[in-house]
């Protein structure tokens, strides 16, 4: 810069610049506020350009959406599961159909829920008192033998049953099937025998309901009445079922 105040080119080849010093610092406070400005913002581009490049990086994406799908899949296999099984309050819908729990590889009986009892009455053998009327039961079991049964041990597996929850067991005879009816309760164990009783009815109401249920008439059949005067049919049984869910029925307790 010469001394008359206008620019020059010095000896280096720079152009010229117009600098101007203030005499007092204080005049620069806007440049200095200016300068940290721009340099907070370009902290907050820095740090957003850092948090963009690793959410795109497929080592962080590609587990959370495994994740999600997996959420999705339990949730919406739970739903169906609750949704399939339940009445509108949660509970089981009236007549479901449902199943024991067998050992391996058996069969599983079929359990018809919740259905109401049959309006029938029966005789019990032995007994000089009035018919007795099934509605009017509580925690009692019937049985209905087809004929040419050949159920032994399935027969003899239900009055175990029986006699575990500690409620009577009415096997219903009829002409065709009083003979088999007897040898099968012959077979029984003294101890098991004692709760189960021989019984006939007027009628095919019995028999009727077994039909409504959606039960063959040529399957072994026991009607299972809980302590809330509902009727469960059983059918398909066999002498490997486990006994716990009738026992539940039955006494209205866990077994």
């Amino acid at each position: 810069m010469n001394p008359g105040g206008e620019p020059e080119r010095d000896d280096t080849g720079l152009p010229p610049v117009d600098i101007e010093i203030p005499d007092d610092a204080r005049d620069l406070d806007r440049d200095v506020q200016a300068y940290r400005r721009e340099v907070r913002a370009l902290r907050r581009t820095e740090r957003q350009g850092r948090w963009h490049r690793s959410l795109s990086k497929d080592g962080v994406v590609l587990p959370l959406l495994a994740c999600c799908l997996v959420l999705a899949l339990i949730t919406g296999t739970l739903l169906t599961v609750f949704t399939a099984t339940s009445g509108p309050n949660g509970a089981r819908s009236p007549g479901s159909m449902t199943s024991v729990a067998t050992g391996p590889g058996a069969p599983q009986a079929a359990m018809i829920v919740n259905k109401p009892l049959p309006d029938a009455s029966i005789a019990v053998e032995g007994s000089a008192g009035f018919p007795l009327t099934v509605q009017q039961l509580d925690e009692a079991m019937l049985v209905l033998v087809p004929k040419n049964c050949e159920c032994t041990g399935a027969f003899g597996w239900l009055a175990r049953v029986a006699s575990t929850a500690t409620v009577p067991a009415y096997v219903i005879t009829t002409r065709g099937t009083q003979p088999e009816v007897q040898q099968l309760y012959n077979r029984l164990d003294p101890r098991v025998r004692v709760w189960v009783h021989l019984a006939s009815e007027d009628g095919n109401v019995l028999s009727s309901a077994q039909a409504q249920a959606g039960i063959a008439p040529n399957q072994l059949t026991a009607m299972l009445v809980g302590p809330n005067s509902r009727a469960t049919w059983v059918s398909d049984i066999r002498p490997d079922d486990n006994p716990a869910p009738l026992l539940q029925v039955l006494t209205g307790k866990p077994a």
